[in-house]
């Protein structure tokens, strides 16, 4: 199709991003409710681990306070074993945790992934007139990744961290009140900056993920159309523009990192200055026989549990953070409703084999256009089984009414319908099913020539493959392919010729055998054999099918049944080819400057 909206001055759905909160990660929580199971094990094992390591102070208490004094090797031996079965426990834990942990963060990740594209699919073409591609996979890649270290990791940690705390804070309390006390005091001395400041972090974390996803976007369209950038000579101002959005996504993540750093910095200063200041009072209850050496030392053990916990949190919290901005550009996807959807008690078609088209009073525009209109007042009517050539120059409307017919978008004013019955009320679905396209630019997929083919009908036996082959006079070349049909021709179809890559899209909408057929220039990328033969093919599979073709070529459509000439959106002239040419109008005026010889043009009226 050639009448596209453009999206050049449209905004990207990341211009309207803002500072993430954690919100976001709540989008999270169906997936991890999926897999209840293994989040339980994860929690057991979190559990067991920090509580293990919750009882590491009390026996070195014990050890100090009465193995030491003692003078008893025996006793001693015996903590030091117990030691070593505590250290087991917390392995084994562990290994529990991070087995758990990381299977359910991979879970997670791979069914976000899966919805997500699943969505996007579903989205209507008005979406993706203004979103680009490569940003889309952007967030379906590093987006997704950076949820996963937060499920697979970082979500984990942070629960521990915090059973930790809280453990190592009630231990604390009850090991000595008075010092535990002087901690408390000074929690919210430090919680309250790391709080405020956390907000720098959350913005500069999403600043750092948009300029990652403009950077690839860029990549992904460049590389997409390598052979026009080094036909160009653009290589330089390529990697320049690449090397540009780069920096700034290197530059966005220097502050998101600094910003990080800093925080992390006061945490840990604040935090130990603190437990310095507490043991420098307890060494002296320690001077005066208040508390014994043992008992100290295990309040320390906690306190540095605790800070450590915090620690941790602060760090944790930065990459929470980014996974928020993550969410929150995942989430910006999931809530995209599609503008084309099914309604809710979707007519059937009247037949089983659908033909009648008509347009009545059309007038549309894109909505990435709305100032600008495509159809005005557009009207006619197509009969079953009737071939319909829709000519007239760039911009006359002509794709316009394919994307129509199609529903890929709905008109402002007027009526599509098929058989009497309008588009909207049918399901898209349905609606396409009876529908086969060759459009101008044949769109071929990395993989197989068998799996191409295949595409217009999954389901096709390989004889059913061969023969929509022969029939578009594909078979020949494919043949003469390395693997003949199982032969990988790479992404976008590189690996074979224009004129290859559309007889594989004409095998594809023969294999469809649908009653309804579409062609934009199906020929066009063919030399003058090759278009002989390939436009018998779609003579031979118009018979008896309700045909619409797009042509510039006007020798390409002298058979058809009737000739619609558009101009700004409307019929101007309808007919025959030699109905036409006697007129002496637009289509005359057309015919003229492609036919060589004025002859030419009176035989082809003949």
């Amino acid at each position: 199709m050639t009448e596209t909206s453009s999206a050049a001055d449209t905004p990207t759905p990341q211009a309207k991003a803002k500072p993430a909160r954690l919100k976001p990660l709540r989008v999270l929580l169906p997936y991890v409710t999926r897999h209840r199971r293994t989040a339980l094990f994860a929690c057991l094992f979190l559990a067991l681990a920090a509580i293990t390591t919750l009882t590491l102070p009390p026996a070195l208490r014990r050890m100090i306070d009465q193995g030491f004094s003692g003078a008893d090797p025996h006793f001693v031996g015996q903590y030091f074993a117990g030691l070593i079965g505590l250290a087991a426990l917390l392995a084994f834990a562990s290994a529990g945790r991070f087995f758990f942990v990381v299977m359910l963060g991979e879970r997670v990740v791979a069914d976000l992934r899966r919805d997500v594209f699943a969505h996007v699919t579903k989205l209507s073409p008005g979406f993706f007139d203004t979103a680009r591609s490569g940003e889309i996979a952007a967030r379906l890649g590093a987006d997704t990744t950076q949820i996963k270290g937060v499920v697979g990791a970082t979500a984990s940690l942070a629960l521990r961290n915090t059973i930790l705390g809280l453990g190592a804070l009630a231990m604390m309390v009850v090991t000595s009140p008075k010092l535990s006390g002087l901690v408390v005091a000074a929690i919210p001395l430090v919680l309250l900056p790391l709080l405020a400041f956390g907000r720098t972090v959350r913005a500069r974390s999403r600043l750092a993920q948009d300029r990652l996803a403009d950077a690839t976007a860029y990549a992904g369209e460049q590389i997409g159309a390598v052979r026009t950038l080094q036909a160009f000579t653009n290589e330089a101002r390529a990697n320049s523009r690449f090397a540009q959005a780069v920096e700034d996504a290197w530059n966005a993540s220097k502050l998101s990192t600094r910003s990080r750093a800093i925080l992390t910095f006061f945490a840990i200063l604040a935090i130990f200055s603190s437990v310095v200041g507490v043991l420098w009072i307890g060494s002296h209850d320690v001077m005066t026989g208040a508390m014994s050496p043992g008992t100290l030392g295990q309040f320390v053990i906690y306190a540095v549990f605790a800070a450590g916990a915090v620690g941790a949190l602060s760090e944790i919290g930065g990459e929470i953070q980014q996974a928020a901005g993550a969410a929150e550009r995942l989430s910006e996807l999931l809530a995209e409703e599609p503008q084309i959807r099914a309604p809710a008690d979707p007519l059937p078609l009247p037949g089983p084999q659908p033909g009648a088209l008509a347009f009545h009073d059309v007038s549309f525009s894109y909505p990435a256009r709305p100032d600008l209109p495509t159809l005005d007042r557009l009207d006619f009517a197509v009969r079953p089984g009737e071939t319909v050539a829709l000519v007239g120059p760039s911009g006359a409307g002509k794709s316009s009414v394919y994307a129509l017919l199609l529903r890929f978008y709905d008109a402002q004013q007027g009526s599509v319908t098929v058989d009497g019955v309008d588009v909207r009320r049918l399901d898209p679905f349905a609606l396409r099913r009876n529908i086969a396209l060759v459009p101008q630019e044949a769109a071929v997929f990395a993989g197989t020539v068998r799996e191409n083919i295949a595409y217009g009908r999954p389901d096709a036996s390989n004889d059913e493959i061969i023969q929509a082959a022969r029939d578009a006079y594909a078979l020949s070349f494919i043949e003469r392919l390395p693997q003949g049909f199982d032969t990988e021709i790479g992404e976008r179809g590189v690996q074979l010729s224009g004129g290859q890559r559309q007889r594989i899209a004409i095998a594809r909408a023969i294999l469809k055998d649908a009653p309804i057929l579409l062609l934009d220039e199906a020929t066009s990328a063919l030399d003058a054999e090759s278009e002989r033969l390939v436009q018998a093919a779609l003579d031979r599979l118009a018979q008896g099918r309700t045909t619409l073709v797009i042509a510039h070529r006007l020798a390409t459509v002298l058979k058809a049944d009737r000739i619609l000439v558009m101009e700004k959106g409307a019929v101007v002239e309808e007919g025959t080819h030699g109905e036409l040419i006697r007129r002496g109008g637009t289509y005359a005026r057309l015919a003229r400057l492609q036919f060589e010889q004025p002859e030419e043009v009176v035989a082809a009226a003949e």
